[in-house]
């Protein structure tokens, strides 16, 4: 028997004991309220444990999802201090000033579950695979004591099994590349319940703070069965819900890493998703699905920069974009919640010029015959700067004599207006349906067919001639592979 084999049996030899008496296990009183009888699920397969993952309002809704949960709560646990949100931070407060020592809560989930349908190994598989243990008092951005990463137990059977699944969870974060788990693994001690509206906060707000959801590494299925975590007899939907809480093969179903030798390596965007993050979907339906910006994008749900590429920081939520120039970070454009205005001005800002960013976000004006494009003629399109969204045809085009780019109609949908009252009187202002930039004025005194003269700067129009893209419908016309 190899060394492997060995170590294997010898940790699910040292939980065969505890597996067995897991639903005997005494209930604190910490957890008493926690397995309070359900309608359908008598006391005696009802057990708990408190789980520290950072902030609370993701590590709910995770943890909830499980296949066996019945419920979750958040609250603080293991502090010495008052157990309210207020008193949380400011304790953190006053320890990073040095004021004070006292040991602080974590923000923790009461996890209740059917053990019928799961076992304790199964929903700390759920626990490892949801967070990073491997960051100290952190999780992401949300730094202090209060978001360490722990496992509060009751009976000396729960200990256990933290304790070996932390072995088994440790070996694959390593073979990822993943430094050691800093997991507090300790008996339960104290618990409060978090105030009402952080209960279901998710639920409540769902613009809320949505959390990256962890390393991507999967728990190993063979160590849950080398573990002897064999599950009570019970129907076969039980089973099947209880099976399916019990990830795969370690790195099987891990993320893929973008590899910088694919991506675009003078300027790239890259969208760092989760898989059950509903403002990825939100940004992807409004934003990067009709994406049409001469920028490349790409999306990944791996929490690592491109292969060969650098991020100046941690990722702390999803979705966040990405701005890569060179294979270097040089902007971040962190949540998403449905302000197309807010991310285009974000990546404006990084691709326009001075003088561009005056017109486009401050209502400015280029000087009269210094613009771009006066002289534009050849068959083609005029362009959104950011987004890439069509404005204007080179059909619709005439000369005004007034200095400007001249248009007597836009392509459909392509602008929107606005009363604009200035030092010439009320006017009519033309802005980029796409993105929202000022484009310029609207007037009544252009040539047939519509009488109308759209007076933009040419400085925010970006001109695309049709042959080319002719050239780039071709090219895309042949073998396309992604990233």
């Amino acid at each position: 028997m190899n060394t492997a084999s060995t170590s294997r049996l010898a940790l699910a030899t040292l939980l065969a004991g505890a597996l067995a008496a897991c639903g005997q296990a005494p209930v604190t009183p910490a957890l008493a309220s926690a397995v309070a009888p359900k309608p359908d699920v008598p006391r005696e397969h009802l057990d708990a444990v408190v789980l520290g993952m950072g902030c609370f309002w993701g590590a709910e809704r995770r943890m909830a999802a499980l296949p066996g949960v019945i419920n979750v709560e958040s609250g603080y646990a293991n502090g010495e201090v008052p157990g309210t949100y207020s008193d949380v931070l400011n304790t953190e407060r006053a320890r990073k000033l040095g004021l004070s020592d006292a040991r602080n809560h974590a923000e923790v989930v009461k996890v209740v579950f059917d053990t019928r349908a799961t076992t304790l190994a199964a929903v700390l598989a759920g626990f490892w695979e949801n967070h990073d243990p491997t960051q100290g008092d952190r999780q992401g951005n949300d730094i202090g004591s209060n978001y360490r990463s722990a496992i509060y137990t009751h009976g000396d059977a729960q200990l256990r099994i933290a304790q070996a699944t932390k072995t088994a969870f440790q070996t694959a974060l390593a073979a990822g590349g993943y430094g050691a788990i800093t997991t507090e693994i300790q008996p339960l001690t104290r618990y409060i319940a978090a105030e009402d509206y952080h209960q279901d906060y998710l639920v409540k707000n769902p613009d809320g703070y949505c959390g990256l959801g962890g390393t991507g590494v999967k728990f190993p299925a063979e160590a849950l069965a080398d573990l002897g975590v064999a599950l009570p007899a019970a129907s076969d939907t039980t089973v099947a819900n209880a099976a399916a809480s019990a990830p795969s093969d370690a790195m099987a179903a891990r993320p893929t890493r973008l590899d910088g030798a694919n991506l675009d390596a003078t300027r790239q965007l890259v969208v760092f998703e989760a898989t059950d993050c509903a403002f990825c979907a939100k940004f992807r339906a409004e934003v990067s699905d009709g994406w049409q910006s001469s920028v490349p994008i790409a999306h990944t749900l791996d929490a690592r920069e491109p292969e060969g590429w650098t991020l100046e920081k941690p990722l702390f939520a999803t979705p966040t974009i990405v701005l890569f120039e060179n294979g270097k970070e040089v902007s971040r454009y962190t949540g998403y919640n449905g302000d197309k205005a807010r991310f285009w001005q974000w990546l404006g800002f990084r691709l326009l010029t001075e003088e561009q960013r005056d017109i486009a976000f401050e209502n400015g004006t280029e000087r009269p015959f210094t613009g771009s494009h006066l002289d534009e003629k050849r068959p083609g399109t005029f362009v959104d700067p950011i987004t890439g969204a069509p404005l204007f045809r080179t059909d619709t085009k005439f000369e005004s004599g007034t200095g400007w780019p001249s248009f007597f109609q836009p392509l459909p949908g392509a602008v929107t207006y606005h009363g604009d009252l200035s030092l010439y009187g009320v006017r009519t202002e033309v802005r980029s349906a796409s993105s929202g930039i000022h484009l310029g004025h609207v007037f009544e005194d252009g040539p047939p067919p519509t009488g109308k003269r759209y007076c933009i700067n040419g400085n925010v129009l970006t001109f695309v001639p049709d042959e080319e893209v002719a050239t780039d419908a071709t090219a895309a016309a042949g073998p396309v592979t992604g990233v």
